[in-house]
């Protein structure tokens, strides 16, 4: 049996045509260009939040690169900083565990 030649999807008949001018189509066009103004509303104002989040995470960035730049130059300098160390423990004793079996 031959194989089957594939068909092409039906496309839809586009009409050269211009669509009558009606009150009818006249709303349509109005109702299109309202929901395209909205959505461009609403993706204007996720551009803005995100634009402001950059901001603001820049602003943390450059606090931070300024923090690091200064305690390069203090240990140029000679001046070392405070070495953050953990806080000493209650006991000095290492802490005994208990060992426990269960059996199922």
């Amino acid at each position: 049996m031959p194989p089957r030649p594939i068909r092409p999807s039906i496309t839809p008949k586009i009409s050269t045509m211009p669509r009558q001018q009606t009150e009818a189509t006249v709303y349509l066009d109005v109702y299109k260009l309202v929901v395209e103004r909205k959505r461009l509303q609403e993706e204007q104002q996720k551009i803005e939040q995100r634009t402001q989040q950059i901001n603001q995470r820049m602003t943390q960035l450059d606090r931070q690169i300024a923090a690091l730049e200064t305690t390069l130059q203090q240990m140029r300098s000679g001046i070392v900083p405070e070495a953050r160390s953990l806080p000493p423990t209650a006991s000095s004793q290492p802490e005994t565990f208990d060992m426990l079996f269960l059996e199922y």
